[in-house]
């Protein structure tokens, strides 16, 4: 998200574009998945390099980044690897990514537009959300308890167990207990 740059991020970057550093600096870029709640989220940056943002074929602009990689602004070396990262396939970005060894905390802030929540899936491959009734696809021997949950059973309200996207909780028998997706299908 660009906004106008302020007074401060002007002067952290003597109003020359942080990425390019070749042109005048008149966007602040909020680093996701921060915002522009304050300067150590932003970077400034050009129009030229906020439209190559957006050009999926700018690859070659990017360029740029073997200097902005190394500026001293963790908001500026998370945007500056994450472009990167975008065209790490191409020999030119790949050498400066392995060039580079940043903060840990920088580099998951780097990475952290790519990565993909899991979702908890049913064994249709339908996504599955709290409070959802699910039917068991085949009989359970519930552990721990002296029954089994039959083919068809029924299980209302589920919970997602929000660390293992394998597996809901339900209730069977008045008991809670643990069921992997793998063996529900959504009703």
């Amino acid at each position: 998200m660009s906004t106008t740059i302020t007074p401060a991020l002007k002067e952290r970057s003597n109003g020359t574009c942080e990425l390019c550093t070749s042109e005048d600096a008149s966007l602040a870029f909020a680093v996701s998945p921060k915002n522009n709640d304050a300067i150590e989220n932003e970077v400034a940056i050009c129009k030229t390099c906020a439209a190559a943002m957006e050009d999926a074929s700018a690859a070659m602009h990017w360029h740029c980044l073997a200097g902005s990689i190394w500026n001293a602004e963790p908001s500026v070396q998370a945007l500056s690897y994450r472009l990167l990262y975008k065209h790490k396939d191409q020999e030119w970005a790949a050498e400066i990514i392995n060039g580079v060894e940043l903060d840990e905390a920088v580099s998951h802030w780097a990475l952290s537009a790519f990565e993909v929540k899991e979702v908890h899936r049913d064994s249709n491959g339908t996504e599955l959300q709290h409070g959802d009734t699910v039917v068991l696809t085949q009989g359970l021997n519930v552990k721990g308890a002296n029954f089994m949950a039959p083919k068809g059973t029924i299980v209302r309200k589920i919970r997602l167990v929000s660390d293992n996207h394998e597996q809901i909780e339900g209730k069977i028998n008045e008991q809670t207990i643990v069921i992997l997706t793998k063996y529900v299908r959504k009703s």
